[in-house]
């Protein structure tokens, strides 16, 4: 459905994105992650045509950004981080504005916009100013603007920034069941919501596509490191480091202050395959140590994203 090849945009001498290969399959929620100013907004203005690339290759559906822009453009349904919404209208006048400069006829028209208004919960507000409402009733509003002409594919910047986190909820509920019909192309800077919404996720930092994969194919491939957190009594450091630390797997062990002074908790860190659980249970118990705490921590995409996205 979109095809990038070596997208590359500078502004001056700053190179914003970097060579950036991608592929999106029709029906596919795809989720650009990265921190302000890795590259994401500019990305999206590049897949839109609101910007045009230093150099690179853009296809969407087989057409060639380069030639066929206006056709590219009637595929896509945007919404910019801040929507385009005029203030002073009111939400029905707005979308009926919006269906004529589409060229709807006037029966389509109307029908769009009962469909929109239910799909996006806009019943209720359609004959308020768009200046009077919250600010994710404007961006029901933008995606009700971007989904006028029942576009196959919507690329969206942001969508739930700033908002409250029922509104989120509301915002990520409305984009799902777009997902179900739409090819979607989302940015964020929100990690629960990438992993909420969705099926795919592609991590960019400065310019580059550093990670791109499902959730768990990411914990895969770059969470391999085990962390299990133990909690002893009647154990002291040096031993636990000894015996331990000749666990076959252990690369590490940080002694974790404890609540209380007789408790020694330990952080066991490990990059082996193996289950390091059974191998550290069985070593602790050929010892009069007592064990009051045994867990071990799934890598986070948090802690994923940091790694990838850290300062060099």
């Amino acid at each position: 459905m979109i095809h990038v090849e070596k997208l590359t945009k500078f502004y001056g001498d700053f190179c914003a994105v970097d060579k950036i290969d991608l592929e999106v399959s029709k029906g596919e929620i795809t989720g650009l992650l990265g921190p302000n100013g890795a590259g994401k907004t500019t990305t999206l203005r590049m897949l839109t045509g609101y910007l045009e690339p230093t150099s690179g290759v853009i296809r969407i559906k087989g057409y060639s950004i380069d030639d066929n822009l206006l056709d590219i453009k009637k595929l896509i349904g945007y919404l910019p981080e801040s929507a385009p919404l005029y203030h002073g209208m009111l939400v029905y006048d707005y979308l009926d504005y919006i269906g004529e400069i589409r060229g709807l006829e006037t029966k389509k028209k109307m029908e769009r916009i009962h469909q929109l208004a239910d799909l996006c919960g806009l019943v209720g507000i359609m004959h308020k100013p768009i200046g009077e409402l919250s600010k994710g009733l404007k961006q029901r509003v933008g995606l009700a603007h971007a989904m006028m002409e029942d576009p196959e594919i919507l690329i969206l910047d942001e969508p739930t920034s700033g908002l409250d986190p029922n509104q989120i909820v509301e915002i990520r509920d409305i984009i799902r069941s777009f997902g179900k019909e739409k090819t979607i192309i989302l940015s964020t800077h929100i990690l629960s919501e990438a992993e909420a919404t969705c099926d795919r996720i592609v991590i960019i930092d400065r310019g580059r596509i550093v990670a791109d994969g499902s959730t768990e194919s990411l914990r895969k491939t770059h969470g391999q490191e085990k962390i299990i957190n133990i909690s002893l009594l009647k154990a002291d450091f040096d031993t636990a480091l000894r015996k331990l630390g000749a666990v076959e797997g252990v690369t590490r062990i940080e002694n974790i202050d404890p609540p209380e002074p007789d408790k020694l908790r330990l952080k066991i860190v490990s990059d082996s395959a193996d289950d390091m659980q059974e191998k550290i249970f069985a070593c602790i118990k050929e010892t009069d140590w007592v064990l009051v705490e045994f867990t071990q921590e799934v890598k986070s995409l948090e802690n994923i994203f940091r790694e990838l996205t850290k300062e060099a």
